[in-house]
């Protein structure tokens, strides 16, 4: 007698109870069972609570680290929760973000400039081939993808301009150059130190400021200053304007360094470091600050090992 025959000759009583004691034999789950997987799927796509009505927890212990020592307002408590505050800038290939990150209960918390490359298809690195000559990938396949600019290569370069800048940035700073802490790296995402007032007033670029004469040539010699630092490093900004120097009381701070180049292993990097000489240097000309571009250019290029 085959099986089934067998199990139809039972009782509906002693079918039920057979089903019950082997569930897994016969293909059917008990009500407990079903009950339990219900809870375990409702669990799964239940969303954790984030405490203090924040939009994420910290993402610190995940993350590329800033260098040591790091500034005492750096949260690094790994029970702290980040806030979106809104939309400080939006650019062509990034945007930046005010973030609020701190303890649930406000004890401790800072303001940072959340830096978010954009996504492939949004991305618009136009002017992105001649920066990044001299950077190269380990694989053949990656460099063929950068080169072709497929949408997994332009992953690639997006990941290449925010690892460039946070290195830059790290680098810079640990020199004591004015640029914005750089507090971690999360993929293409960059926290950066807040320049500007505690409210979240963003400090204003150098091209919106219409200084008197003794300021202008205060903000002039703190130019001077971080450009000679940089090429001494043998780097340049690569895009460096008005637009690109923040100045927050009296103090001027380069942002937007994902194109920095290093002039050395850069077969443009002299011009480069020459073409941000010269357009800084227009602008403090055109505020009636008498500079020589020509004498500045020698200079650093002296500095940076270029004579």
């Amino acid at each position: 007698m085959r099986q089934h025959d067998f199990e139809e000759e039972l009782p509906p009583r002693a079918r039920r109870r057979r089903n019950k004691i082997n569930p897994v034999r016969t293909g059917r789950l008990t009500q407990e069972e079903r009950r339990r997987l219900a809870r375990r799927r409702d669990d799964a796509y239940a969303e954790p609570e984030i405490p203090g009505g924040a939009d994420r927890h910290t993402t610190w212990d995940s993350a590329e680290r800033g260098p040591r020592p790091r500034p005492a307002w750096v949260i690094t408590e790994l029970a702290a929760v980040d806030t979106e505050l809104g939309v400080l800038k939006s650019g062509k290939e990034a945007d930046v973000h005010l973030l609020r990150r701190g303890l649930p209960d406000r004890s401790r918390e800072c303001l940072l400039a959340a830096k978010r490359y954009r996504s492939s298809e949004h991305r618009q690195f136009q002017r992105d081939s001649g920066y990044l000559e001299g950077r190269r990938m380990r694989r053949s396949r990656e460099n063929r993808a950068m080169a072709q600019r497929t949408s997994f290569g332009r992953n690639l370069i997006a990941e290449q301009w925010a690892v460039a800048e946070f290195a830059a940035l790290s680098r810079l700073w640990t020199i004591g150059v004015p640029v914005p802490y750089p507090v971690q790296r999360d993929g293409t995402e960059l926290l950066l130190e807040f320049v500007g007032d505690p409210d979240g007033t963003a400090a204003p670029r150098l091209a919106q400021l219409r200084p008197e004469p003794d300021d202008l040539a205060d903000l002039w010699r703190q130019t001077i200053g971080a450009l000679d630092a940089m090429a001494s490093e043998g780097l340049a900004h690569g895009d460096l304007s008005a637009y690109n120097v923040l100045v927050h009381d009296g103090r001027i701070v380069l942002i937007d360094l994902p194109q920095v180049v290093d002039v050395l292993t850069n077969p443009r990097g002299p011009e480069y470091l020459t073409r941000d000489i010269h357009n800084i240097a227009a602008w403090f000309t055109a505020r009636g600050l008498q500079v020589n571009a020509g004498d500045l250019v020698s200079d650093l290029r002296y500095r940076a090992g270029l004579a």
